[in-house]
């Protein structure tokens, strides 16, 4: 397993205005976006189950948290990070951030990708979490934490409803985990108070499965199983999204076909470099050397 640097992946430093022109790279690499560190819990998980390909994950750290957004700034934000990382060789990539997921994939997949990237492609995380959820409960009764605009854009809840419609869905908005968790503060005794708040309705409401519908939460997925205790499961999603991503390149071999192999990983912030590598290896599981770039937008 090799870790390029963007130096050597011959990269520019910064995303252009749009309309200007992006150097390639030769690689066609699996793209991973975020809006912060979060992702790098999926991207991890992802190349356990797929070492050989070639990866470029961009996270938004400068304009995190997404969660608290309004749709149209989520949207223009992941837009620029698919954008981004298309130029820079990926022929598909993953949105690790549940707000983009929600408030931004639909118009991505049928409006913006078949206009600008036809041969490419852009998965989400929901879908999957979603679709494990309704396969494992037994009673029916699911739990979901997210942040936010996931909850308001009630994209769990359509999607989970589409599988089942017995489904019974209970939801909460988590405002201050992520913050918690950017900040590595996820086994204080403050933390747990904080959870205990958030989880307790979802224990009243007698739930026998929880999504973790924000990629930060797995790093809180320990103190979270301890609070609802044995008979809940909890879906964590960077497990569920590498092996639907397996499956998802097995059936689209015009896809699996193109990508490069050869281990390789490139890493992109639009935050500060020293600390998106100080937190973001904490995050990924091995250190990381990044890159920062400046995303040009009209919202900030």
């Amino acid at each position: 397993m090799v870790e390029r640097s963007p130096e050597e992946a011959g990269v520019g430093g910064s995303i252009p205005s749009r309309g200007t022109n992006v150097q390639n790279i030769s690689k066609k690499s699996i793209g991973v976006f975020d809006s912060g560190f979060g992702g790098l819990a999926i991207l991890k998980e992802i190349k356990k189950e797929l070492p050989e390909y070639d990866y470029l994950y961009l996270g938004d750290t400068a304009r995190a948290p997404y969660g608290s957004r309004a749709k149209e700034e989520i949207y223009t934000f992941t837009e620029e990070g698919v954008r981004f990382l298309f130029e820079q060789g990926a022929e598909l990539v993953v949105l690790a951030c549940n707000s983009s997921s929600s408030d931004a994939l639909r118009k991505l997949q049928q409006e913006y990708i078949p206009q600008k990237f036809p041969s490419k492609k852009v998965l989400g995380v929901l879908i999957p979490a979603a679709e494990e959820a309704i396969e494992k409960t037994r009673n029916k009764k699911v739990g979901l934490i997210a942040t936010e605009a996931t909850i308001t854009s009630s994209s769990f809840r359509r999607e989970l409803k589409k599988l089942d419609r017995e489904v019974k869905i209970f939801e909460r908005a988590c405002p201050e985990l992520v913050p918690l968790v950017e900040t590595g503060d996820t086994d204080s005794e403050k933390t747990k108070e904080v959870l205990n708040v958030y989880l307790e309705p979802l224990k009243e409401g007698e739930i026998d499965t929880l999504i973790l519908g924000c990629t930060h939460y797995e790093f809180l997925e320990k103190n979270i199983k301890e609070i609802m205790g044995e008979g809940v499961l909890v879906i964590s999603e960077g497990a569920v999204i590498s092996d639907k991503l397996k499956k998802y390149l097995d059936k689209h071999t015009e896809i699996k076909d193109k990508l490069s192999r050869d281990g390789e990983r490139v890493f992109f912030t639009t935050g500060f470099k020293e600390k998106f590598d100080s937190q973001g290896g904490i995050f990924f599981g091995e250190k990381i050397e990044s890159q920062e770039i400046a995303i040009s937008s009209k919202i900030s």
